[in-house]
């Protein structure tokens, strides 16, 4: 556990310098929403696509790994829902929690990824990355249709996924992959560099993200969907990878890649389909900051 703490401690320092640039208002406002959507649209698919396209394909059981990871989710989506009548909150709150309790950090995960089990960590997260984002976006927006105030229909779940730039990269990385295409030397340092640049300022723009305002808003909710995204859902991947007979590594990898605190893309998607989005801001940053004790823990845990 010590190990596991000391290789993540750089990922958490760099989330809160994050948090502290943003509060001392360095660079300035305007600079974290365009950092961030640098980050999400251009150098984090440049990572994945770098990932997936080099991938041995051949060493992952691509199958079962996808298939543990969606009988995960399901299954904490599934006491979620059970859940529901001992929260007592509304519809509104109650996607924030179903969201929650599933939906991972990509920059977190695949940082802590890279630090704890170098490049082989990181081919392995990107089939991790590629299942899990599109399962979650296809359960959080169909519940967000289900039990938010704006109309929308199934076209909301098919586009959040199609328009997905992190899907995107994974599917054309993997599609390149299998037909074997071999980027020109100049396209692929290119990539690299940018690739390179997404882990860093990713895990700040997490930091610069984080709001304290809400963090008193329903507390029975709000340690429900801590107690269901930091510690459930890591125990149900653990359990499905064992079922499913997933080797060692890609196992600690799809358990640590569940051990990462809510994403903020959370709070976007609540705010565009009527969810509750002060409340997901809160869950994000207590899931955040409390990540730091429980990443290592369930690392020693369950893997």
């Amino acid at each position: 556990m010590l190990a596991a703490f000391g290789a993540l401690a750089p990922v958490f320092i760099l989330i809160a310098l994050g948090w502290v640039l943003r509060t001392r208002r360095f660079p300035g406002d305007a600079f974290w929403p365009a950092a961030e959507r640098l980050v999400y649209f251009v150098l984090f698919p440049a990572l994945l696509f770098l990932t997936t396209a080099a991938a041995d394909l051949g060493a992952l059981d691509l199958l079962p790994l996808s298939a543990a990871l969606i009988a995960a989710i399901g299954a904490t989506v599934a006491l979620t829902m059970a859940l529901r009548p001992w929260l007592k909150i509304g519809d509104a709150a109650f996607t924030s929690v179903l969201q929650g309790g599933i939906r991972c950090n990509t920059y977190v995960g695949l940082a802590a990824g890279s630090a704890l089990f170098g490049e082989l960590g990181l081919t392995v997260m990107g089939l991790v990355v590629f299942v899990v984002v599109t399962t979650v976006n296809v359960v959080s927006v169909a519940a967000l249709i289900h039990y938010g105030r704006r109309a929308a229909g199934p076209r909301d779940v098919v586009g959040s996924v199609a328009r997905n730039p992190l899907i995107l990269a994974c599917v054309l990385g993997f599609c390149g992959n299998a037909l074997a295409v071999e980027l020109p030397a100049v396209a692929y340092e290119t990539l690299d560099v940018l690739a390179r640049a997404s882990l860093t300022l990713g895990l700040l723009c997490v930091g610069a993200g984080l709001e304290l305002a809400h963090l008193g808003r329903a507390r029975r909710a709000a340690v429900a969907t801590a107690a269901l995204k930091l510690l459930v859902m890591p125990a149900a991947t653990a359990l499905a990878c064992r079922l499913f007979v997933i080797d060692p590594l890609s196992t600690a990898a799809a358990v640590l890649f569940a051990a990462a605190p809510i994403s903020a893309s959370s709070y976007v998607l609540a705010r565009q389909l009527g969810g509750d989005a002060p409340m997901i801001a809160g869950l994000i940053t207590i899931t955040t900051i409390a990540g730091v004790a429980t990443m290592p823990l369930v690392l020693a845990l369950f893997t």
